[in-house]
């Protein structure tokens, strides 16, 4: 168990690098005054939406006082203050915050509703055609299969940097992949071993006396003996 665990509407994405996933938020956190500086892990991260940290506090020498975050996830946004700030951050492109005020007004709490299954009634807010439409369905999308990956990982164990350089590896295939084969891990994710490839196997149902946990451990020893010398 991580000793503190933090939870708050992202105010600003400080750094968020694509590749590796590392960033750096500025959260409105319960409790707390002043805006709290998280730093983790994430696929994706937007403005507006909800994170839930699990980590330690940490002082920095150069920025003060951060919570450094070992597990961190984020959800989307449930408040209208949220909600606008999510789609007027960036994530769509074409949207800023006057079309991502108009939605809110117009919809209400029930946007990501009316994108999901009713995204023709996008079209009665003034500026936005099929095109742009489109754009925020696509959008949304990609975001939610983001969110079910992270999930789906965090389930069985995997931390959130491992979960990042997986869905960066897998992409939208994943969940598919890490079930069919989870012994592939070890040889397709940097920083992940057949041992930590073995936890999440036991995880998603692999059983411990099933053919590919065999052949995978067999690869690791003979791995680990060509890695000492030995023939």
């Amino acid at each position: 168990m991580f000793p503190d665990s933090l939870s708050g509407l992202i105010e600003r994405v400080t750094f968020h690098n694509e590749d590796t996933g590392f960033a750096v938020v500025k959260i409105k956190a319960k409790g707390h005054r002043d805006l709290v500086t998280v730093v983790g892990s994430l696929a994706s991260v937007s403005p507006g939406e909800w994170v839930n940290a699990q980590g330690r506090w940490i002082q920095d020498r150069e920025y003060g006082q951060q919570f450094k975050a070992e597990m961190l996830t984020s959800t989307a946004p449930t408040t209208i203050e949220g909600i606008e700030k999510y789609l007027g951050s960036g994530m769509v492109k074409g949207i800023g915050p006057v079309y991502a005020k108009k939605l809110v007004d117009r919809f209400g709490e029930k946007i990501f509703e009316v994108i999901e299954t009713a995204s023709a009634r996008l079209e009665e807010v003034d500026g936005i055609g099929p095109k742009r439409r489109r754009r925020i369905k696509e959008a949304w999308a990609e975001q939610k299969v983001i969110r079910d990956i992270m999930v789906f990982l965090h389930s069985h164990g995997v931390s959130t940097s491992r979960a990042v350089r997986i869905y960066k590896t897998y992409g939208e295939e994943a969940i598919q992949k890490v079930q069919a084969n989870p012994y592939a891990l070890a040889k397709d994710i940097h920083g992940i071993g057949f041992k930590t490839a073995d936890q999440i196997a036991q995880k998603v149902g692999i059983p411990v006396d099933s053919l590919v946990r065999a052949e995978a451990g067999l690869n690791h020893v003979l791995l680990e003996a060509t890695g000492e010398g030995v023939a």
